[in-house]
């Protein structure tokens, strides 16, 4: 148990350090006076106006979620799963992937849902939107090809091709072991939990592997699926705008356009994704690489505009959150009092 503590531990020192990294390597050699400036200058009315966009987010997130955990039979309320969710991406802050683990906690704990199939129903949420996050940047590669293929080529393709060219037979071999490994390892717990007692560990990784089909197999039968598309789209449209409207807090990145904003959201998407603590660094060197070498906006301000967009959101989480947190502790203790 303690080296597990501390594997983790290290684990997360080393991904925090990674983005310490990127967030040094991205704000060295800045004119600090003109970055001030920038930060000075900006217009606050419009950062608030996406902190507006990313908190309608989160509600449509958490009527989503509530839509998944009716439909598997298990009833629940609004301000309970909105706390779950805003503790959640707390956590996330702190410790990447925590918060899917935390949210679901918080549910159980509460309105007493099976968290396997809780968690099964996260996963299938994380999954649905990274397919979504994949849909975006098809549409914005097929819109924006001939402005973003030079960026491509020189970031993306060119490294991915020279690595593959080079190393094409150990890729192969790593591929294959993984599915091998995979195969491998559901026919071995399938194997052992039938032989093994309720209490088991296989049992229970059974058991776990089952709420997360369970979490899969919820979407697939969802009767409201047009209700469900719709809170997902309703979800990366306030993210769109609360990407697009920080654009207009600076008057460098004032004269950016919607499909500048599909694509600053895709590429700070993808840095939030990083196993680092709340995308940092990560989320500001894929923004400000965006804006600078697409768009051609000064590093100075693409700079500013990385870290007025991430800190603004960031407060808004941790204000949402610290309130569900507290919500959840008064909940807690209302129910203990009327025992």
């Amino acid at each position: 148990m303690k080296n597990k503590k501390l594997l983790s531990v290290v684990k997360y020192i080393f991904f925090l350090s990674i983005g310490l990294l990127l967030l040094w390597y991205v704000t060295k050699g800045q004119d600090y006076d003109l970055f001030f400036n920038e930060f000075k200058n900006a217009n606050y009315y419009w950062i608030v106006f996406a902190m507006f966009c990313g908190g309608i987010s989160h509600i449509f997130r958490t009527l989503r979620w509530n839509l998944l955990i009716n439909s598997m039979g298990h009833k629940t309320v609004f301000s309970t799963t909105f706390y779950a969710v805003m503790i959640g991406y707390f956590a996330n802050m702190v410790v990447p992937r925590l918060g899917e683990v935390s949210r679901c906690v918080v549910l159980h704990k509460n309105r007493k849902i099976p968290f396997n199939e809780l968690l099964g129903t996260v996963i299938a949420e994380r999954v649905f939107d990274m397919i979504c996050l994949l849909l975006v940047a098809a549409f914005v590669l097929y819109f924006q090809f001939d402005f973003l293929k030079g960026f491509i080529y020189t970031y993306l393709y060119a490294p991915l091709m020279g690595k593959i060219s080079n190393n094409f037979s150990v890729f192969i071999l790593i591929f294959v072991a993984f599915i091998i490994i995979v195969i491998a390892f559901i026919i071995f717990i399938k194997s052992k939990s039938k032989t093994e007692d309720n209490n088991s560990f296989f049992y229970k990784i059974k058991k776990m592997l089952y709420g997360f089909s369970e979490g899969f197999r919820t979407i697939m039968l969802l009767p409201q699926k047009i209700q469900f598309l719709f809170y997902t789209v309703m979800i990366w449209a306030m993210y769109l705008l609360m990407t697009y409207l920080c654009f207009f807090a600076m008057a460098s990145t004032s004269i950016l356009t919607v499909s500048a904003g599909f694509t600053v959201l895709v590429m700070g998407s993808a840095g939030i994704v990083a196993p680092v603590p709340g995308g940092i660094g990560a989320y500001h060197f894929m923004v400000i690489s965006t804006l600078v070498e697409v768009y051609n906006i000064n590093t100075t301000s693409a700079t500013s505009f990385a870290y007025l967009s991430h800190t603004s959101q960031g407060v808004l989480i941790g204000i949402l959150g610290a309130v569900s947190f507290l919500a959840i502790f008064l909940q807690k203790n209302k129910s203990k009092s009327d025992v």
